[in-house]
C-alpha cells in the first residue's frame, strides 16, 4: 500500500524539493497535502485524516510547530526537518525521533524512510515527552538561518550570513546577496521579521530589511530621517522612517 505523507512546511521551495526527493526515494509515496501554518495544520487534522508519516518544519511563518500538536492531538510518526544548530539536533537524538538538517539530502531522506518503514508509530505519550524536551531546550529562541531560493532549474540554499538585505518590490521580497545577487522569496517583510535575528537585520522603512554589515554608511537627512549607503539600495529606498530612526540608532549601538 502506498505511504500516506504530510508535509508542514511554510517555505515553497523547501516543500516543492522534499516532495521531488520522496518521489525519487519511493514513487509509491502520496503527499496528501503541503500546509504552511499553524492553523491550516489544524484544521486539516481535525478531520482525522488517514496520515502514516510527517515531515514538520519546527519554524513557520505564524509560529512554533510544536503549537500545533497542543491544538490537536498527532500519534503519527514525525520527521522534523530543521536548520536548527547543533545542540538542538542532539535533543532529536536523545529523544528518538529522526531529523533531516535543510538543505535535504536523498540519502538522509532515504535512511529517514527506512527507519520509518521499522516503526509503526509513536504513542501519544512519547509524542508529549519529545516536544517538552524540546521546548526545555529552548528550540523555540532559534531564528532562521538558511534560505531556499531558486534560479532557473537550480534550488540551492542560502546562509543567513550571505544576506546583504530584503527588500519590497511591487508586490514581490526580493532577497538580496552580499554579492548583488537576487532571488524572490514567499515571504513578506512582516513574516521574515518574525524569522531572523532582531539583532542582524533592522526594518529600517516599508520596504527594506537590512543586515547590520551592511550598512556602510548613514546621513543626516530632511525632515529629522536618516540616510543608509548600501550598493543595492537607490533613492528613497535608503531613508530611515523617521517613527524609526531613535531604534535604527541603539540596534547600531548594540
Amino acid at each position: 500500500m502506498p505511504m500516506k505523507v504530510v508535509i508542514i512546511e511554510d517555505e515553497k521551495l523547501s516543500a516543492e524539493h522534499l516532495k521531488l526527493m520522496l518521489s525519487k526515494v519511493d514513487a509509491s509515496i502520496e503527499v496528501l497535502g503541503v500546509f504552511d501554518s499553524i492553523k491550516r495544520s489544524v484544521e486539516y487534522f481535525n478531520t482525522e485524516p488517514n496520515v502514516d508519516l510527517l515531515f514538520v518544519d519546527i519554524h513557520i511563518a505564524d509560529g512554533n510547530s510544536f503549537d500545533i500538536f497542543q491544538k490537536v492531538l498527532i500519534d503519527k510518526p514525525i520527521i522534523f526537518t530543521t536548520a536548527f544548530q547543533e545542540y538542538a539536533i542532539k535533543a532529536f537524538k536523545l529523544n528518538s525521533i529522526d531529523y533531516l538538517l535543510k538543505p535535504i539530502g536523498i540519502e538522509e531522506l532515504r535512511n529517514a524512510i527506512a527507519k520509518f518503514k521499522k516503526v509503526t508509530t509513536i504513542d501519544s505519550e512519547k509524542t508529549k515527552q519529545v516536544l517538552s524536551s524540546l521546548s526545555k531546550s529552548g528550540i523555540e529562541k532559534e531564528f532562521k538561518n538558511r534560505f531556499m531560493v531558486k534560479l532557473g532549474d537550480t534550488i540551492t540554499s542560502l546562509k543567513v550570513e550571505e544576506i546583504s538585505l530584503f527588500i519590497a518590490e511591487d508586490g514581490v521580497v526580493m532577497l538580496v546577496t552580499k554579492t548583488g545577487k537576487r532571488f524572490s522569496i514567499d515571504y513578506t517583510l512582516d513574516q521574515l521579521e518574525q524569522m531572523i535575528d532582531a539583532k542582524l537585520f533592522f526594518r529600517i522603512n516599508r520596504k527594506v530589511l537590512i543586515h547590520i554589515d551592511q550598512v556602510q554608511k548613514v546621513n543626516a537627512y530632511f525632515n529629522s530621517r536618516l540616510k543608509i549607503t548600501n550598493p543595492f539600495i537607490e533613492g528613497d529606498d535608503g531613508i530611515v522612517s523617521r517613527e524609526r530612526v531613535g531604534e535604527f540608532k541603539l540596534w547600531l549601538d548594540k
